[in-house]
């Protein structure tokens, strides 16, 4: 079985005791890539570093809404500048993580938006996949997407909409990234959609160490989960696993153009 982990914070220190060994047991368990995500402008070195070290890695750059304050106006220059210098690099994949959050009352939407804008239109202008963390925050995202256009789409991380929602996404070319929440029992709505949405717009997902699945309590999510979130998202879907798995890593690397 062959499985993709389109969205994975691996960089994070969680991981710092046993990075090597929890890739080389993912690898084990069928998974053949993995998307790290830059969240901050602190760590995208640190992001880059393991992606150049690791074959199986690819990275994305971004700014993430949750570390708004973090921010500073130079950083999406930097951000131009690194997606300028990497330009046409195969371990570069994306624009993300960034979006817009709105469960965070704190966070001054205005500024959320202004910063959402800016890394979108670097995505169109670098012909890049945006990966994108959406909060209670759809119908703003959707009016967004469908102002600016982004032709190479991307993924919408952790969806957690609805039906009408996931709709809106595809036909505006994005994909739906699926991980641990759809596999706690208690996540009724969510399942019931995860059941319903077409074979094309599924990518797996991990966020790890975030996020861990029902088969994996009060953990520290892992890569090496990826195959115990897939077989469960399965079996809501009523497929087998090794057809899921394919599904999702075909549609993933269509989405960032992996032969």
């Amino acid at each position: 079985m062959r499985l993709i982990d389109t969205h994975t914070h691996l960089d994070f220190p969680d991981f710092d005791a046993d990075r090597t060994e929890v890739l080389a047991r993912s690898r084990e368990l069928g998974v053949q890539r993995l998307v790290v995500l830059g969240v901050y402008q602190a760590n995208w070195q640190r992001l880059w570093h393991l992606v150049e070290a690791n074959e199986e890695l690819h990275a994305a750059f971004g700014l993430h809404p949750v570390y708004l304050d973090d921010h500073q106006p130079q950083h999406l220059d930097e951000l131009r500048n690194w997606l300028d210098r990497l330009a046409g690099h195969r371990k570069l994949c994306a624009v993300g993580e960034f979006g817009l959050d709105y469960y965070l009352e704190a966070l001054d939407r205005q500024r959320q938006q202004a910063l959402f804008e800016a890394q979108l239109e670097l995505a169109i202008e670098f012909e890049l996949p945006a990966l994108l963390h959406v909060r209670r925050a759809h119908a703003a995202t959707i009016a967004t997407l469908k102002r600016l256009r982004p032709k190479r789409g991307g993924i919408i991380h952790a969806f957690a909409g609805s039906y009408e929602e996931a709709r809106e996404y595809i036909k505006l070319g994005f994909r739906l990234g699926l991980g641990g929440a759809a596999t706690w029992p208690q996540a009724n709505r969510l399942r019931k959609v995860v059941a319903q949405l077409p074979e094309q717009s599924i990518v797996l997902e991990t966020d790890a160490p975030d996020m861990a699945p029902a088969m994996h309590p009060h953990q520290r999510n892992s890569p090496e989960y990826l195959a115990d979130i897939c077989a469960e998202l399965a079996a809501l879907r009523g497929v087998t696993p090794e057809e899921l798995a394919a599904a999702s890593s075909r549609n993933a690397d269509e989405l960032f153009g992996w032969g």
